[in-house]
């Protein structure tokens, strides 16, 4: 008998130690599993991508509503004084602004007040309350998308020392009272959730201290059961020991999940402020403060969107929480008690903004960085994106695609792809690939399409080139035919399946007269205008058929802007591009992204091509755009239409800002519309929204402008009947005059003269 007592002791105290040799083997395995994640890297921080930053100086190119409505994107908010960073306010000719600062590559731009004055569409005066290092400012870049990890969670770091006035208390009356003398479990939450769990018969109750919440958020899975809920307290336990609690009520505030945008959540108080309210969490006020601590304890069932009326009730009492633990008076309670929730009808942080053009970035970005290291490890990707010029674009090609689908069975699949880049520097500013939801197909970049009329400029750069031609040249737009090696005959017409006569160069490329284009590009060669093409950067196959003159030729709406961006900015080519620059996230520039420019054309050839692009608005196929533009401002551009109006195409620019559309239906099917009545409307309403600043182009060595008859071409004077005055280049320059210019004759007589001639001629 005693024996087996002694026996019995022996084997109680082995299974004691082996549970407690067990036991011990087990905590200690935590504790590397709580130790391992919370030293090392805490999270996946997807990359973030950014527009351009909006540069204010003395002589910007900014009005002061193009300011506003920047402000407006930037969810700055107009207030007397301007007091705090995020505010500005208006007094007589002066808008005051407080900057919110930015951590850029460079160097830091600090918060600071200006006073900007401008004067028409600049910035005429600018003064800080700091000495600006280089004598600007840049405004902080708006967040348009990120790059996310695969299990779809985002969220904006933050530091505890950046945290709003009454944000801990308010998470630390509501959540955690005890949060400051606890060792991470409350004894008497367990205790009570126990006795609920049991006497329920499942496992519903909580009790958990921050410390469990985050240890929950942080390391373990949602499953309900008595075992998780003991990791969990083991855990926290151990995360008290090692840790201080500044460490892990800081690491809470960058775990806590606030919400869900789709399939992706909003973890942590950094990108909730953004994400309900579109502002910086140190910006957020008391109530706004209060609604996001009442959200930790259920952000569906408290939705703000969804559930106004819970979400504006949980928020009260997180307010009257803070009452009730003696961080705010009675009144400031009341006070924020009567605000309205105030959160974004349309959330912007966690959404790809603008979906189009983050898959031009992304493309670009394969190329240089791992899928891993643009998901998880916090990377900046500075674009060139201007949001107002892309809400522009958005807005111009939604409302007229709209308005065209009503008109006709063919155009209710009508699709379109705006592109719009700074002309001298190559940076895109916008980009579409259609309408509606993004679908991964993107118009812009991926539709290769017929060009048509597009390709017409390079026929007239060409012969300008040979110094032979000029603007004023007689050229004839009768009917001509073209006969092939194998015996075809071609017999290209005008759109408007007319003959036109004797024109001149200048008239011909405004109205797209066919005729008389295909005419000058087989006087002055096939093979010079394809040579002309491959300069400016055309790299298709491109076969010496005379169609090829009238664009039987397919480019992408990328593929035109390119071109475009050569032949109207003064022929300079400047490879597009999507990115700046590739930050990591400690600041340090890991790559920039500047292309080489590059003289390509002649600039006096160039500045005529320009001359002749203005005259097709001017006077030609797109006179429609100064309809609803300002005259004063200096428009070029082309139309183009493809047989059978499958096609509507216009390229064109106001100034520094070079804008493509093109519109079609994807089976390329017709749609009845010519580059001037369905691409040109979308590019004006483009234009109208930005308002850019157009002034006419610097004009270069080596061109004048002189008076030209307009019927010969030769040197003529002001006072003589039919003079035109037009650019013309030293090489160009006629060496033949008029009797009028060279011998004074009478400018009625040469007119009288001229009128006879005519009847002959005829």
């Amino acid at each position: 008998m005693q024996r087996l007592k002694t026996f019995a002791v022996l084997a109680a105290m082995l299974v004691t130690l082996v549970v407690v040799v067990a036991g011990g083997a087990y905590v200690m395995h935590l504790d590397g599993i709580v130790r391992e994640k919370f030293e090392g890297k805490r999270w996946a921080i997807p990359a973030k991508v950014y527009a351009r930053p909006l540069m204010l100086q003395a002589g910007a190119p900014v009005s002061s509503g193009a300011l506003r409505e920047e402000l407006g994107i930037l969810n700055y908010h107009q207030l007397a004084g301007a007091p705090t960073p995020g505010t500005y306010d208006l007094q007589g000719d002066a808008l005051y602004l407080h900057t919110r600062g930015f951590e850029f590559s460079d160097r830091r731009e600090p918060a600071q007040l200006l006073r900007l004055r401008f004067q028409g569409d600049h910035v005429a005066e600018l003064a800080s309350t700091l000495q600006a290092v280089s004598g600007g400012v840049r405004l902080e870049p708006m967040v348009i998308g990120g790059i996310y990890p695969s299990h779809n969670e985002d969220r904006v770091l933050i530091q505890l020392k950046e945290a709003p006035p009454h944000l801990i208390d308010a998470l630390l009356a509501t959540e955690d009272q005890r949060f400051y003398s606890h060792i991470g479990i409350s004894m008497r939450g367990i205790l009570r959730a126990v006795w609920v769990n049991a006497t329920s018969g499942s496992v519903r109750q909580g009790g958990s201290t921050l410390t469990q919440q985050l240890v929950k958020n942080f390391y373990l899975s949602d499953e309900r059961s008595l075992r998780r809920k003991a990791n969990e307290a083991i855990m926290a336990l151990l995360l008290e020991w090692h840790y201080e609690k500044s460490e892990i009520l800081e690491t809470y505030l960058n775990e806590v999940n606030l919400g869900q945008q789709g399939n992706r959540s909003v973890n942590g108080f950094g990108l909730a402020a953004q994400y309900y309210f579109g502002l910086p969490l140190s910006e957020l006020s008391l109530p706004q403060v209060a609604l996001l601590v009442g959200l930790v304890k259920g952000p569906s069932y408290y939705n703000p969107r969804r559930q106004p009326e819970r979400a504006l009730e949980r928020r009260n009492i997180v307010l009257d929480n803070l009452y009730r633990e003696g961080f705010i008076s009675a009144p400031e309670r009341d006070a924020a008690m009567l605000k309205p929730l105030g959160v974004l009808e349309k959330p912007t942080a966690a959404t790809n903004l603008y979906p189009d053009f983050l898959d031009l970035v992304r493309r670009q970005l394969r190329d240089s960085y791992q899928p891993e290291d643009l998901t998880s490890q916090g990377l900046k990707i500075f674009t060139t994106l201007d949001p107002r010029v892309q809400n522009a674009a958005e807005l111009a090609l939604d409302t007229t695609v709209a308005r065209l689908r009503q008109q006709g069975r063919s155009l209710g699949r009508l699709e379109g792809a705006v592109l719009a880049a700074d002309l001298a520097t190559g940076e895109l500013r916008a980009l579409l690939g259609g309408t509606g939801t993004f679908t991964g197909y993107n118009r812009a970049v991926d539709s290769s399409r017929q060009v048509g009329s597009l390709l017409k400029p390079a026929i007239y750069l060409t012969a300008l080139s040979t110094g032979q031609y000029t603007w004023a040249s007689p050229l004839d737009d009768g009917p001509v035919e073209i006969v092939s090696d194998g015996g075809k005959v071609w017999q290209p017409q005008n759109y408007d399946q007319q003959s036109h006569g004797v024109v001149s160069l200048q008239t011909a490329l405004a109205h797209s007269y066919n005729q008389a284009s295909v005419r000058l590009g087989m006087t002055v060669g096939l093979p010079a205008v394809i040579s002309t093409l491959r300069r400016v950067g055309v790299n298709a196959d491109l076969k010496p058929y005379p169609s090829l003159l009238l664009g039987a030729l397919n480019q992408t709406p990328m593929d035109i802007l390119q071109l475009y961006q050569v032949l109207l900015s003064g022929g300079v080519r400047a490879p597009l591009q999507s990115i700046r620059d590739v930050v990591d996230a400690k600041g340090h520039t890991l790559q920039q992204f500047a292309g080489e420019r590059k003289q390509v054309i002649d600039p006096a050839d160039a500045y005529l091509l320009h001359y002749g692009l203005q005259q097709v608005l001017r006077q030609g196929t797109a006179t429609s755009a100064y309809q609803r533009l300002p005259g004063n401002m200096v428009l070029a551009g082309k139309t183009g239409t493809t047989n059978d109006l499958r096609d509507s195409w216009f390229a064109g620019s106001a100034g520094q800002l070079l804008a493509v559309v093109w519109l079609g239906r994807d089976d390329n099917q017709p749609i009845g519309l010519s580059g001037g009545s369905g691409a040109l409307p979308v590019w004006t309403d483009l234009m109208v929204r930005v308002q850019p600043s157009a002034p006419a182009p610097a004009m270069p060595a080596g061109v004048s402008w002189e008076w030209l008859d307009a019927e010969s071409g030769r040197l003529s004077a002001e006072s003589c009947s039919g003079a035109v005055r037009v650019p013309v280049s030293a090489k160009g320059r006629p060496q033949d005059m008029t009797p009028c210019a060279g011998g004074g004759v009478p400018a009625f007589i040469d007119s009288m003269v001229k009128g006879v001639m005519g009847i002959f001629h005829h």
